[in-house]
This record gives C-alpha cells, sequence and structure tokens, in this order.
C-alpha cells in the first residue's frame, strides 16, 4: 500500500493538476469512481496508474472486476492500493471518493472529425468555465454528436473540473483541440455542414426550424461565457441564430444554451 503522501510519485500525480504539465507529459487525472468507471470501460487502454482505499474499492466492487479485466488486457496498468492521505494529496476536489487514476490524453486529429458524413458538430471559441465545457461535451454526447471542436483559448478539456463535469462523456465522444475557428469552418463547409453561430443578436431559432434548415447538417458555434461571439467570429459562420426568451431571465448559461440548440438539430435531423 502507498501511504507516504510525499513520495515523488504521489507529488508527480499532484502536478497534472497544472495545466503546462499536463501539456508537457500528454497525462491526465481522473477522480472518483464515476470518472474511472467510464475510463475502464469506455477507454482502458488509455488507464495508466490506478490507485484507490481499500475502502472505496469494498463499496465500488463492480470496479474491482473492471481493473482485473484491465490489468488482464495491460499488465503495464499500474494498480496500487494507497491510504486516504495519499488520494487527498493527489486529488484536486475537496472531498476526494478514494479512487484515482491517471490517463493518457486522447484527443482526435481534426481531419478524423470531420471524415465520413457528420451531420453534428460542435465547435467551441472561447469557452472559459470549465464546468460549461464539462457540460456542453455531456450535451454533446447526449444528442449522439459526431464530433466536438475546441478553437482559441478555450479551457483545457483535460482540466480536472472539465474531466468531471462531463460524467464520462470525455472517452464518449470525439474531440479536437487547440483549432482555429476560420478553419474549422472551412473544413465543416467543404464537409457538407452548414455552420450557425449562437449568438444573441441572431435570428429567432424558431423561424430556422419553421424553414426546415435544422434538418440539415450543421456545425454549431458557441462563444465566450462573457462576450459571446466576436463579429469576426460571426462572420464565419452561415447564419446567426438565437434562443427566445420569454420570461424575466437576463440571459441563459452558455451550456443550457448549448444544450438546446443540439437537442434542437437533434430532433430535426431524427424527425427528418
Amino acid at each position: 500500500m502507498l501511504e507516504n503522501p510525499r513520495a515523488a510519485r504521489v507529488r508527480t500525480i499532484r502536478k497534472l493538476s497544472q495545466r503546462s504539465v499536463r501539456r508537457d507529459t500528454g497525462r491526465f487525472v481522473l477522480e472518483g469512481p464515476q470518472a474511472v468507471r467510464d475510463a475502464l470501460t469506455a477507454r482502458p487502454d488509455l488507464v495508466e496508474q490506478l490507485y484507490t482505499t481499500p475502502t472505496a474499492l469494498e463499496k465500488h466492487r463492480d470496479i474491482r472486476t473492471l481493473i482485473d479485466d484491465a490489468v488482464a488486457e495491460n499488465p503495464e496498468l499500474v494498480w496500487e492500493y494507497a491510504d486516504e492521505t495519499v488520494i487527498d494529496a493527489m486529488s484536486d476536489t475537496v472531498t476526494p471518493q478514494g479512487v484515482v487514476a491517471v490517463a493518457r490524453q486522447n484527443p482526435t486529429a481534426l481531419k478524423d472529425i470531420f471524415a465520413g458524413a457528420p451531420r453534428l458538430i460542435v465547435i467551441c471559441e472561447e469557452v472559459r468555465d470549465p464546468g460549461n465545457l464539462g457540460t456542453i461535451l455531456r450535451a454533446a454526447d447526449a444528442v449522439g454528436a459526431d464530433g466536438v471542436v475546441l478553437t482559441g483559448r478555450t479551457v483545457d478539456p483535460f482540466n480536472a473540473k472539465v474531466v468531471r463535469s462531463t460524467t464520462g462523456s470525455l472517452f464518449h465522444v470525439p474531440f479536437a483541440v487547440d483549432a482555429d475557428l476560420a478553419d474549422v469552418a472551412g473544413r465543416a463547409r467543404a464537409a457538407g455542414l452548414q455552420v450557425f453561430a449562437a449568438d444573441v443578436r441572431g435570428e429567432d431559432l424558431l423561424g430556422a426550424r419553421r424553414e426546415g434548415a435544422l434538418e440539415n447538417p450543421t456545425a454549431w458555434v458557441f462563444g465566450n461565457e462573457a462576450r459571446g461571439l466576436t463579429s469576426d467570429a460571426v462572420a464565419l459562420c452561415d447564419r446567426s441564430l438565437k434562443l427566445p426568451i420569454y420570461g424575466r431571465a437576463e440571459s441563459l448559461n452558455l451550456a443550457t444554451a448549448a444544450s438546446v440548440c443540439l437537442y434542437e438539430s437533434a430532433f430535426a435531423h431524427r424527425a427528418a
């Protein structure tokens, strides 16, 4: 059992809370039974190290079976018991749940996002809040989007808060990072998609729905939480649409608005 919270391994894992270290090593941390369960189920090949307290493994017995299967498939996977002080030292959360893993990052090449015949692509331009990005990735997974592209200075998808808020969708939906919006918009059109900006200055989305425009393959562009999309970003899109507000709310949270737009497209695709 790993018992020393100051051990070199523990310090190395803790440093992965820094974006620069994640970028340099190509690794990130998964915290909690749900995140680790999803990784071991969907992409066990990405998991390199795994640490659990005996109590956590007793509580989540299904994870033990997943660990055994993963180790059998990949003997180089490091799995070790650790006490709670060690898990605390590795974790970013205030109340760790006794399970921590280190995994390789798994972004998809931009060209592969647009390979084939995608019908629904999500583009996040300058999305800075980890919770919003994680929720958008989760919504993209839920609607069956073909991929997500992160452009501009969008938050690192391997940030611990992003990983937690995706609730496993990080391992389900392909996503590309560090892309340029103009390049992505061009690739989207070349792949046969229309490019829609979600923007408060745009037309009412209901008009596009009535026209049947949402039935076509679409790449949605979502912007920064505070500033939205710049005029230059909107100009790269074919059309700008907004969600109407019927009550007294000043605006919608970005992730909420993105989820509604994506479901509108998903409904239209399936109805067609």
